[in-house]
């Protein structure tokens, strides 16, 4: 292909400088005339087959060329921006004799900010944010994480049921928890896989403690060699770091059908400070006397949950933990009613 010429290639790329409307337009000429596949690129490219002198005259040459170009495109900006500037000081012009407007007064939510800071702590541990549809299949919600069709946890979770487009009920579901998100990622992704999961999940319960909507967060760690030990670290650093630093923190052996061994995590009672009792001497109405709070529930994932999304459970091991948004922000802020 012969090489471009290259007064003409500078004459076109000024006339397109000139022409620019706006500053898009600027921005595509700049593109189409000083990138490096532009004819000025082309034009450098073919200094590699010329002799020594012809390569310094034209290298010269496309240097003066670069540098003309670029000066008139910077001047070109330079009145783009300033006839925009010019048009939105006008279309922005406030009337100083009007009388002033009061900024509405709001807060972020204690939920939001809470979500926001257990995963800001679990992003500086390394993990990584995934989220998953809010209505699930009952394989994910349920069977591939080891609750079967007749297994007596579905009992413990009252859940929503969507019809089908045939008008069946039982196969899609308003999920219970945001476990199906391990269940995708991990469909989607090999190992080492350390992800955090927030989201919204639904349950057919309302009191002073459960709300038909509410929040969750799931994490968990899949990799070649984990164990309780590391569960232990990561869930005791989190929740020192979300309460306070000297939290006590114990583990109960517990049962969840996709983990093996499963834990309940209790924290001190922040309210109380563990003592068990109220300020007035009266026993702790928030840990009930016990010094005590159920915070979180953990384990190490089932090998059987490995099996179900090819995983091979002699190679890969891991742990999962779910918590309650909401419970953490009532503790953080004080409030003892969810509904409030």
């Amino acid at each position: 292909m012969p090489t471009p010429d290259l007064d003409a290639v500078v004459a076109a790329g000024r006339r397109a400088i000139a022409d620019a409307a706006d500053l898009d337009a600027l921005r595509e000429a700049e593109q189409a005339h000083l990138a490096r596949r532009s004819p000025l690129g082309e034009v450098q490219r073919s200094l590699g087959g010329l002799d020594e002198q012809a390569r310094r005259d034209l290298g010269r040459r496309v240097n003066q060329a670069r540098t003309t170009l670029q000066a008139e495109l910077a001047a070109r900006r330079a009145e783009l921006e300033a006839e925009r500037d010019q048009a939105l000081l006008e279309a922005e012009r406030v009337d100083v004799t009007l009388p002033g407007r009061v900024p509405p007064r709001g807060a972020v939510h204690p939920v939001t900010r809470t979500t926001d800071e257990i995963v800001d702590i679990f992003i500086g541990l390394g993990y990584r944010v995934v989220e998953g549809p809010e209505v699930e299949t009952d394989w994910y919600n349920f069977q591939a994480l080891n609750i079967a069709p007749d297994h007596p946890a579905r009992s413990m979770q009252d859940t929503l049921y969507i019809e089908s487009g045939d008008g069946r009920a039982g196969e899609l579901v308003l999920r219970t928890h945001t476990s199906p998100v391990q269940i995708r990622a991990m469909q989607e992704h090999g190992a080492p896989l350390y992800v955090i999961a927030p989201g919204r999940v639904y349950r057919s319960d309302s009191d002073a403690t459960h709300t038909p909507m509410f929040h969750q967060v799931e994490g968990f760690m899949v990799d070649s060699d984990i164990s309780f030990g590391h569960l232990k670290g990561v869930l005791t650093h989190f929740l020192q770091r979300i309460f306070r630093n000297d939290l006590a923190v114990r583990f109960r052996p517990s049962f969840f059908p996709f983990t093996e061994p499963s834990a309940e995590i209790d924290i001190q009672c922040v309210i109380c400070n563990g003592s068990g009792k109220a300020a007035e001497g009266r026993g702790c109405r928030v840990c009930k006397a016990s010094g005590w709070l159920e915070i979180l529930g953990a384990g190490m994932i089932d090998p059987q949950v490995f099996k179900f999304v090819g995983y091979d459970p002699e190679q890969i091991s891991g742990f999962a933990f779910g918590m309650g948004v909401e419970r953490i922000a009532m503790l953080k802020y004080g409030i003892d009613d969810i509904r409030l």
